[in-house]
């Protein structure tokens, strides 16, 4: 906010369409295979594809009750699934804040430009980003408080497959919708391909 002009938008639509891209790859490459070999090993094959598939559309329908909230409540889950995700494995772990700090950063723009253009403060919309930025490291806190006598297989398998659906439906419904509208929908598509390849490579460097 303190470097953007009210009336340039286009790279807020592809800094979206960047952040759907990260999130939408590190979520179909990375998390949900290790939700699902969590889950079939802990389950066997055919209740653990049932019970990856169940998580995650219960958890795309809750986020779907969920994107109406803050964007502090917003980004509660993700510090939480930062903490799960490294707990279990540190690549994973640091793939995925590396998809969520990237995602952040965009994620941040689309809190403070709207309260910019409507206060022109820059500060207050500073103010209000750092605010909502503040709800992961307390979801990752409470997360380890609440589960940390349960960690097993099925609840690493559980979380993840819920990390996933989570993070695509916020790709989908959120991300991407806001890109195409605060810009060309070209530059949102762009975006999106930019994040795909930058979480590829991110992903070998860390191979």
């Amino acid at each position: 906010a303190f470097f953007a002009r009210r009336t340039n938008t286009k790279l807020l639509s592809v800094a979206l369409g960047f952040s759907a891209g990260v999130m939408i790859y590190v979520s179909f490459v990375e998390i949900f295979p290790k939700a699902k070999h969590s889950l079939v090993g802990e389950l066997g094959e055919a209740a653990g594809y049932w019970a990856t598939a169940l998580a995650k559309f219960k958890k795309l329908y809750r986020m779907g009750l969920f994107t109406a909230l803050a964007i502090a409540i917003h980004n509660f889950p993700e510090g939480f699934a930062t903490f799960f995700s490294a707990l279990r494995d540190t690549k994973l772990g640091i793939a995925i804040a590396i998809a969520i700090a990237i995602h952040n950063i965009p994620e941040g723009v689309a809190v403070s430009i709207p309260i910019f253009y409507a206060t022109d403060d820059r500060k207050k919309a500073f103010v209000y980003s750092f605010l909502s930025g503040l709800a992961e490291p307390a979801g990752a806190l409470i997360g380890y408080a609440i589960f940390f006598s349960f960690f097993n297989d099925l609840v690493f398998g559980i979380v993840f497959a819920a990390v996933a659906g989570i993070m695509v439906f916020i790709s989908l419904d959120e991300l991407l919708p806001t890109a195409r509208e605060y810009g060309q929908h070209h530059l949102a598509a762009y975006g999106l391909v930019a994040g795909m390849v930058v979480m590829a490579l991110s992903l070998l460097l860390l191979a």
